[in-house]
């Protein structure tokens, strides 16, 4: 049975619930701008206990990954943070890892629910390898300290650090003495403003059932193209060398005298063919950001030209767009 408790921060102050694939902890705390500027000045933090957690242990642990993921991970550094891909056999995107090894055991979370399924098929790909794969999302919560943060994470916490932040690896028990001693927390609506202002896709947002990683930006992050073979590995050499993914993520300014925002699944068109002209793509993420108002991300044809002026959403809100993924 799928974790779904929900988080204690949700208890705090000012606490409203967030919906759809983030329930389970805050969309915000009172004030969204507020808390976003905080995460860009490297203040606070952001749970996210609401995703899923998997450790793979045992001496094998490495090599064996190795060859199941798209990332290149045989020889990964204990401490150094990576993210890897598990595709289908034609190449499309089933789940994206965030991982780090801490020298005996690695750590991964991945999209809210999604450890379930992510453990059926590495279960099913243990053979005769030796290594412990664990579903511990009951056990750790992630939280995630905002990039130039100054804060010392607490003892025995297993620490995943990137560019954007420092993601936490902490006994679930620990949430509340975390956001006492770490607050004010950021809701996930704050979180994902910077997501998408940093151009960063978000598997089940920038992607649906046949996205393949040259479309959302994600060759050399979560995908080595110098390593051995994987499933769907055929898919991303014949992208790689042909040069021409079917779609391609874009970032959109949108019209910020509009009252609504497209949201997740609207459609992209021809500004030029009004609101019923050819559907280009679809609204991927949407936010409301402190400094630049009202943008998105969106998945468009790959031919789209880039200097296309775009329409978005019900509301036909224009859409200036800039480059993700080049045509």
């Amino acid at each position: 049975m799928a974790f779904n408790s929900p988080s204690p921060l949700l208890s705090l102050p000012g606490a409203v619930a967030a919906e759809g694939p983030d329930e389970g902890v805050a969309a915000h705390y009172g004030d969204l701008f507020k808390e976003q500027r905080a995460l860009a000045d490297g203040t606070g933090f952001v749970d996210l206990s609401h995703r899923g957690v998997i450790t793979v242990s045992g001496e094998d642990r490495l090599s064996w990954l190795h060859l199941l993921l798209t990332q290149h991970v045989s020889d990964l550094p204990s401490g150094r943070a990576t993210e890897a891909l598990v595709l289908s056999a034609h190449g499309h995107i089933e789940h994206a890892l965030s991982l780090v090894d801490d020298g005996s055991t690695v750590w991964i979370h991945t999209e809210p629910g999604a450890q379930e399924s992510l453990l059926a098929y590495l279960e099913s790909m243990r053979f005769f390898y030796r290594v412990e794969i664990a579903d511990r999302t009951e056990e750790f919560a992630v939280v995630q300290l905002p990039a130039g943060s100054i804060a010392e994470p607490p003892e025995g916490a297993t620490v995943r650090e990137t560019a954007y932040g420092r993601d936490l690896f902490l006994p679930r028990a620990e949430l509340r003495s975390f956001a006492e001693a770490y607050g004010p927390p950021a809701g996930v609506l704050a979180h994902e403003a910077l997501r998408v202002e940093a151009y960063r896709p978000r598997i089940g947002m920038e992607t649906d059932h046949r996205t393949i990683p040259h479309e959302v930006g994600l060759i050399g992050s979560a995908v080595h193209l110098d390593k051995g073979c994987y499933r769907g590995q055929e898919t991303v050499a014949r992208v790689q060398n042909l040069g021409k993914p079917p779609r391609r993520l874009v970032f959109l300014h949108l019209d910020g005298s509009e009252v609504s925002v497209p949201v997740h699944g609207d459609a992209v068109r021809l500004a030029e063919e009004g609101e019923e002209g050819r559907k280009l793509g679809f609204v991927t993420t949407s936010a409301r950001h402190h400094e630049l108002g009202p943008i998105a991300l969106a998945l468009i044809k790959r031919n789209v030209p880039v200097d296309a002026r775009l329409i978005a959403g019900p509301e036909a809100t224009a859409a200036a767009q800039e480059v993700v993924v080049a045509p």
